[in-house]
């Protein structure tokens, strides 16, 4: 196979090494734009994993690699704001690193020994006829890609520019850990992410918002003055030492933003993209090269399988994007989750700096909470000691759990962090609950969670989604709740919310099992929303409310307050999410009024608001009140997006809500949610940190480290889980035993089988050790 590499970086270099291993006979040539010598970075990071990959693939270059790796194991974070000054260190993170250009060194002669052809200060330009005569021609040429450009419509590129500014700086400081120093200067915040990559040199790279890159005048310095005030600014962590650029290449400053390059098409005709060209993942969490190098041993690989060279290009490029897509999409979701928080840091700084480091340390999702105990046991124990005092208002002996720490909302105590999901059970008569729900909601009171959310209640008839949807609107339905909520308080520590809304034009609706948001078959009741805006063309139109119904609404939910006091409920839920009424009037998508309820977010929280204010006031001053909201429509900037939700939340936390449940979606048909684990935690995470307001996380969250994690990192106050709780009313307890709890929150009548369950956990670990 005669094949062009254009871009004679890692990429180019190591898919050129790892083919003429496959097959000698491969006739490659690398064109690449510089000179022999120039390389434009600093030091290059990679994991234990990647090098085991290297090793497997090439072990000659991998050994020559090996042999000049620096290696560190602790990350240490400073933070230094004014007076304050505090450094904390975390070990056991296994970081490698080597200096760019001694990479490119080591595999620009292992592709010459191997026979590969490099050509140097040759510009490939995207029409050249010489790129004619090849069967494959190889896109290594970065993330400014020109054949990328030229055939953009192809590769369906998707480039995000993200918003903060930063410097790739080098300096003869030695580093023993991996250094995070954010400084409070006369600018703003800066801060630097700092390595050392050969035994004299380390990157430093320097890093800022855009409003302190303005203030700092960073623009207009030459790369001089900008390393020399970076100096100034990092002199404690210099020790001496200069700043130095090797950008002289570049004209004026050589601050740049970071671009996010997606492509969903990475092969147009017999050209492929590879490594950065095809997709960036951000310098924060080290991963760049770790994807040019393992996308050219799978090209490699896919390439030279039997057939390949023999048969039709096009399969064979695609197998290689359908085996890389899955590890590129997940980095490209740790690189965005990491660039995030860099983008939000103000969200963090006031946090405990032991909390901050956790934070930062668990940012992208890919490290978690037992991660963290396999690399530093110690330093996670005296985090969770710190958060566990500071939740218990005293002293304590050991760690705990975060999931285990209490939380106290007004007069009210949790027992835990864990909160049973509202799930519609659709199983009431005349809104009713029964044995069914006595049960349901019980088991998962002895099961331990700290708190039981019921399925949205409605506050009418009319006001149901389906008609075996519960109610509070009648004496019987008190009844029968306060079965279910006495028996709840039997369980020490348990504690019980009843959910309140009104399913507005998702109303008159089958149950799920027959089709959810199926209109019924017979027995249709009219709908009513804010405006004539049907869920769905399935669906009934809805009458606008005008303002006499809108008070009537009103007065019910106010009623159903009440009725949940009198049916012995700890606390109320006010349902503003996922479609229904109160949702219906904060959306855009549903909300088409032009009086004073339509129009602005001001205006079209003004009803919800409302109702909610009557609530609280006819709800106890004691007990809390939490509120569910839509934190994303997923419909782009025609609904509430999340940056809204914060206003959203502020208006409720103003008019006196205790806790902010953060959902998404399910408000309009035209939805496209963006699915992962833990996918709506970073919503909750921005109302909690932006306003300092309680939040509840909820959305495919069913591991005891997600819960750990999150709690842990201030994300949210408490986890919300539906379907775990669903097959599992014990997870509460089974988490307990994992973790070895001895004041478990086990009923009496349990606690030989909880002693039994913690024997058993304890023996898997052990096991799992001697493994």
């Amino acid at each position: 196979m005669k094949v062009a590499c254009v871009g004679g970086g890692p990429a180019g270099l190591y898919f050129a090494i790892s083919m003429k291993l496959r097959d000698p006979s491969h006739d490659i040539t690398i064109y690449e734009r510089n000179r022999a010598g120039d390389t434009f970075g600093w030091g290059v990071v990679f994991s234990d994993q990647t090098m085991e990959h290297l090793q497997a693939n090439d072990p000659q270059s991998a050994r020559t690699m090996i042999d000049e790796l620096a290696h560190w194991d602790d990350i240490e974070v400073h933070i230094e704001d004014g007076d304050r000054t505090v450094s904390t260190r975390s070990g056991g993170h296994g970081f490698i690193g080597i200096g760019r250009k001694r990479l490119l060194n080591i595999l620009q002669d292992r592709a010459a020994e191997l026979g590969v052809k490099i050509e140097y200060q040759v510009e490939v330009e995207p029409d050249s006829d010489f790129l004619a005569g090849h069967d494959l021609v190889i896109a290594a040429d970065g993330l400014n890609s020109k054949l990328r450009r030229r055939y953009e419509d192809s590769f369906q590129t998707d480039i995000d520019v993200k918003r903060n500014k930063f410097v790739w700086l080098g300096t003869h400081q030695r580093f023993d850990a991996f250094n995070f120093i954010f400084k409070n200067t006369r600018f703003g915040w800066i801060w630097a992410h700092a390595y050392q990559f050969d035994a004299n040199t380390a990157t430093f790279i320097v890093e800022c918002s855009p409003e302190t890159y303005e203030r700092a005048g960073f623009g207009e310095m030459s790369q001089a003055d900008t390393c020399r005030l970076c100096e100034e600014i990092f002199a404690d962590h210099l020790g001496g030492h200069e700043l130095m650029t090797n950008a002289s290449h570049i004209r004026g400053s050589a601050w740049i933003n970071f671009p996010r390059i997606i492509c969903r098409q990475w092969s147009h005709e017999n050209i492929i993209l590879l490594g950065d060209a095809a997709h960036t993942a951000h310098f924060s969490i080290g991963s760049g090269t770790k994807l040019a190098l393992e996308d050219a041993i799978k090209l490699a690989e896919v390439l030279n399988r039997p057939g390949t060279t023999t048969g039709p290009l096009a399969g064979a490029l695609s197998e290689y994007q359908e085996e890389r897509q899955l590890e590129v999409v997940k980095l490209q979701n740790a690189a965005r989750n990491s660039t995030e928080w860099f983008e939000h840091l103000d969200r963090y700084l006031k946090m405990d700096p032991m909390q901050f480091t956790y934070t930062l340390l668990t940012r992208s999702q890919r490290v978690s909470h037992e991660n963290l105990r396999m690399r530093d046991p110690a330093w996670l124990a005296e985090l969770e000691k710190n958060l566990a005092e500071a939740a218990f208002g005293q002293p304590i002996t050991g760690s705990v759990p975060p999931m285990f720490m209490p939380f106290r909302m007004r007069d009210m105590t949790m027992r835990n962090r864990i909160v049973m999901s509202p799930m519609a059970m659709y199983s009431a008569v005349d809104g009713v609950p029964d044995d069914f729900h006595l049960v349901h909601y019980g088991a998962r009171a002895l099961g331990g969670a700290g708190l039981i959310v019921t399925e949205m209640t409605c506050v009418s008839p009319e006001g149901r989604i389906t008609p075996g949807c519960t109610g509070i609107w009648n004496d019987a339905q008190v009844e029968g709740w306060r079965r279910i909520t006495d028996f709840v308080h039997r369980t020490p520590g348990a504690r019980i919310c009843m959910q309140i809304g009104h399913s507005g034009s998702k109303g008159s609706t089958r149950v799920a099992w027959e089709g959810i948001d199926k209109p019924l078959e017979v027995g249709n009741w009219p709908v009513v929303a804010p405006s004539n805006v049907a869920y769905s063309p399935e669906n009934q139109v809805p009458v606008a409310l005008d303002r006499a119904a809108m008070d009537a609404i009103r007065d019910q939910f106010v009623d159903a307050t009440r009725r949940a006091e009198a049916a012995g409920f700890d606390m109320v839920e006010f349902h503003c999410g996922h479609g229904y009424l109160l949702s219906g009037f904060i959306s855009p998508t549903q909300n088409k009024r032009t009086d004073d309820y339509g129009g602005s977010l001001e205006n079209r929280l003004r009803y919800p608001l409302e109702i909610f204010r009557a609530m609280r006031a006819a709800w106890p001053a004691g007990k809390p009140m939490s509120v569910r909201i839509s934190a994303h429509d997923w419909v782009g900037d025609d609904g509430v997006t999340p940056d809204e939700a914060v206003e959203i939340a502020r208006a409720f936390k103003e008019a006196g809500v205790d806790l902010v449940d953060v959902s998404s979606g399910q408000v309009a048909k035209a939805e496209k949610p963006v699915y992962g684990r833990m996918f709506q935690v970073p919503f909750s995470d921005q109302i909690r940190n932006e306003l300092d307001v309680a939040t509840m996380a909820v959305g495919n969250i069913w591991e005891i480290d997600h819960v750990n994690s999150i709690i842990a990192a201030g994300r949210a106050d408490l986890c919300a889980m539906g379907r775990p709780h669903q097959m599992d009313p014990n997870w509460t307890i089974h988490a307990a035993a994992a973790q070895q709890i001895d004041d478990a929150p086990v009923p009496v009548q349990y606690k030989s089988g909880y002693f039994q369950a913690k024997l058993n956990a304890s023996r898997a670990g052990q096991m799992a050790v001697v493994k």
